[in-house]
């Protein structure tokens, strides 16, 4: 019995070690996070200024430097839409709307697609921590590649807007849509 207490005793306090001193994991994480230092050089190639609401950059104390990354004006705009189907509250139908068929072939409602707005607004469903969570500043650029067979258009269309909309565009390389065989007429 002494020989399992020990064990459990020895796992405990490894697990403590490992939760308070790992860099991404528990404690350390959150130190780590509060100590940023205000760099001096101005925010040059930036149209709208970021960074906790002042425009500036900051670098961790071990020399990473950091940005917030946030469009808060666009955030802002798009708490003001209104509208069926903006920030993902539900399309009401009419009686004459609902169409069975037009689940079956799509997976969704179609016609419903086809009345949202392809720039919709979405709510913030983000940990509150993630929305002002510091970014590295030279971030590379990505490709972006969209698998589809038979998507609705308007659902495809709306996924590109989104993208280009949300994500600066220092970070799209390009945006690439691959037609998965798709047997479905444009």
């Amino acid at each position: 019995m002494k020989r399992k207490q020990k064990r459990f005793l020895q796992m405990t306090l490894l697990f403590m070690v490992a939760l308070i001193f790992l860099p991404n994991i528990g404690l350390w994480s959150l130190y780590k996070d509060k100590h940023l230092v205000k760099s001096s050089e101005p925010a040059e190639h930036l149209s709208a200024p970021l960074g906790l609401g002042d425009g500036q950059f900051y670098a961790w104390t071990n020399g990473l430097r950091r940005k917030d990354w946030h469009d808060y004006e666009s955030i802002q705009k798009e708490a003001l839409r209104s509208g069926k189907g903006e920030h993902g509250k539900p399309y009401p139908l009419t009686e004459e709307d609902h169409d069975d068929s037009a689940y079956r072939e799509n997976g969704f409602n179609i016609f419903v697609s086809n009345n949202i707005a392809l720039e919709r607004s979405l709510p913030d469903i983000r940990h509150a921590n993630c929305k002002h969570k510091m970014y590295l500043e030279r971030l590379p650029n990505t490709s972006i590649i969209i698998p589809f067979h038979n998507e609705g258009w308007t659902s495809l269309l709306r996924t590109i807007h989104s993208i280009i909309n949300r994500t600066p565009e220092s970070l799209i390389a390009e945006i690439i849509l691959v037609d998965d065989f798709s047997d479905r007429g444009k």
